[in-house]
């Protein structure tokens, strides 16, 4: 079973997209969420004016955590090399969020932006003129009566209207608009962000499509994060599909290139759909995968042979065998519980481990003891 979620993000692919300054998303949030591979990352937060290229949950994520008070951050589970770095970052005035898209098919949820806008330090700004709906855009809303985006178009027009209240910093919220260049200052560093502004035509299937429409204009930006959409990685001798960045499937069933299902191999979550939906919606994806077995192994599709081993303590003993060090479910009780602990006497929910080989050498002793 492949559960291995998509950790890479989408490139733009403009000029500039690798100039010092211009970071995935994915990266920084990592980073603040101590992931291990990423805690070492250096961010320059000594900016002005921070672009968010994208407008789903992931921007929504990056513009609150730059523009929340770091006292509150600091009760939280965040690292506190992040709460230092966010606590220094005084210079930060505004966060520019970008969509290529109108209102109505933004791709963050309703209680995130409502979440954005009742922020302590920071006022939440649209555009009227981007707010509005145009006709294509509502008579998309009326065939598709998608609450969410009923929900979000509603929210945009109405706050569109709400004077800012001259809080320390502010969100952006930019539609229609689509980055084209990254531009670089005199030290080699992002300084701009060069945008094409678009319109909105009826695709194919009759839904709203963004199309550029030859007026640019210039964004001041001395840091910028990507935040268009996740993809996975290849896994050796696993198939993988470089257009849709997931691994190929039929109802979690990985096919191979002949598009037949492999015998016991299968995939959940975002390796499996590509990268959307929340936990609910994976939820019930996970679920489909399980009947999918549930009916392989009941005689609907050819069993894997040889047949699989059902003692779990197989598992360690060939991890054992092959000198894997690996953590588990009690190890990770163990892991949880001393987390807890460490963040208590800090005053945190919970201190992390952020190092590998830290978080291995404490399992290590404790099974010494």
């Amino acid at each position: 079973m492949y559960a291995v979620g998509a950790e890479t993000d989408r490139r733009l692919e403009i000029p500039g997209e690798d100039l010092p300054g211009s970071y995935s998303a994915a990266e920084f949030v990592f980073w603040y969420n101590g992931h291990p591979d990423y805690r070492h990352l250096k961010f320059d937060l000594n900016v002005e004016d921070v672009a968010v290229v994208g407008i789903g949950n992931v921007a929504m994520d990056v513009a609150r955590i730059l523009t929340q008070d770091p006292e509150e951050l600091a009760a939280s589970d965040m690292p506190d090399y992040a709460i230092e770095a966010l606590r220094a970052a005084t210079r930060i005035r505004r966060i520019h969020v970008l969509g290529r898209r109108g209102p109505a098919q933004a791709a963050f949820s309703p209680k995130e932006i409502k979440e954005l806008g009742a922020l302590k330090y920071a006022d939440l700004v649209f555009e009227p003129h981007e707010a509005a709906l145009d006709e294509l855009s509502r008579a998309w809303l009326e065939k598709e009566k998608d609450p969410n985006a009923l929900k979000n178009a509603e929210y945009v027009e109405k706050h569109s209207r709400v004077k800012p209240a001259g809080k320390p910093r502010e969100i952006r919220v930019r539609f229609l608009v689509s980055p084209t260049e990254f531009k670089a200052g005199p030290d080699g560093r992002l300084t701009q962000v060069l945008l094409e502004r678009n319109e909105l035509q009826a695709g194919k299937d009759g839904s709203p499509r963004p199309r550029g429409s030859g007026r640019f204009e210039k964004l001041p930006a001395g840091l910028a994060f990507r935040a268009v959409g996740y993809r996975g990685i290849p896994i050796p001798g696993v198939p993988f599909d470089e257009r849709s960045g997931r691994i190929p499937n039929r109802e979690g069933r990985v096919l191979d290139e002949a598009g037949n299902p492999r015998p016991g191999e299968y995939v959940v979550g975002w390796a499996k759909r590509g990268p959307s939906g929340l936990i609910g919606t994976n939820k019930l994806d996970s679920a489909a995968t399980v009947n999918a077995i549930l009916e392989d192994f009941a005689g609907a599709a050819p069993r894997p042979r040889p047949p699989v081993q059902a003692d779990p303590a197989a598992v360690e003993a060939l991890l054992r065998e092959r000198g894997v060090r690996f953590v588990t479910f009690d190890d990770w009780h163990a892991l949880d519980a001393e987390e807890l602990r460490r963040g208590a006497a800090k005053g945190k929910l919970r201190e992390k481990f952020t190092d590998i080989g830290a978080m291995l050498m404490f399992l290590e002793e404790k099974r010494g003891r």
